[in-house]
């Protein structure tokens, strides 16, 4: 009776960590919604771009397995927390503090093996102790610049999210990651080129009206 209470119990509660986690779908990356992007991004949407990312990385260095888990586990906090931006004036040790207390919560809901799991990616991700750790920090601004570079082409204002391209200079170090970041950059800084191009060709076509 007692170990069927208990079963009852710890199934409760990976139900409540799944309906924790279910909330970063309803969780707007708060970069985006500064800037007013029509319908921003979910934390989940950007997890689940990364957890892709890790899963196609041709490296054999690294653990590919284990950097699905930390994209899929770095952002999980966000839940109870929030996507706290640098402009809300949260100093690093306070958000650090917060995320802790909220992963404590989060994990503590699982059974004891994955408790220890989840907590210790979730670290290894905030510690950068790992070569798979740090690549994933390359993936996280890798996939934000690229959501970027789409919310310009949606919204056809090229270049208007310049900020973001700039806050991640000098940080990309894998060679795969830099084809990925080259590639990236042409093809924005061609579509940039095109839209200066109509928009002269349009003062063109309005001054030989006149």
């Amino acid at each position: 009776m007692a170990a069927s209470m208990e079963k009852t119990a710890g199934t409760g509660n990976v139900l409540q960590f799944m309906k924790l986690i279910g909330q970063l779908k309803r969780v707007p990356r708060t970069g985006w919604v500064y800037r007013n992007v029509k319908q921003p991004e979910s934390v989940s949407d950007h997890m689940y771009r990364m957890a892709m990312m890790a899963l196609i990385i041709t490296d054999p260095t690294v653990d590919k397995d284990r950097c699905i888990k930390l994209a899929l586990v770095h952002d999980i906090a966000e839940c109870i927390v929030g996507d706290i931006a640098p402009s809300d004036n949260v100093s690093k040790a306070e958000k650090h503090r917060r995320e802790e207390e909220a992963m404590t919560r989060l994990s503590g809901l699982l059974p004891q093996g994955l408790k220890q799991e989840i907590y210790g990616l979730w670290e290894e991700y905030e510690n950068q102790s790992s070569p798979e750790a740090r690549l994933v920090k390359e993936f996280d601004r890798l996939e934000m610049i690229l959501q970027a570079h789409e919310y310009e082409q949606l919204e056809g204002t090229p270049g208007r999210l310049q900020e973001f391209f700039d806050s991640t200079s000098g940080h990309f170090h894998h060679p795969d990651v830099l084809q990925l970041v080259s590639s990236l950059n042409e093809e924005r800084e061609h579509h940039m080129s095109n839209a200066d191009g109509t928009k002269h060709s349009g003062k063109s076509q309005t001054t030989n009206a006149d």
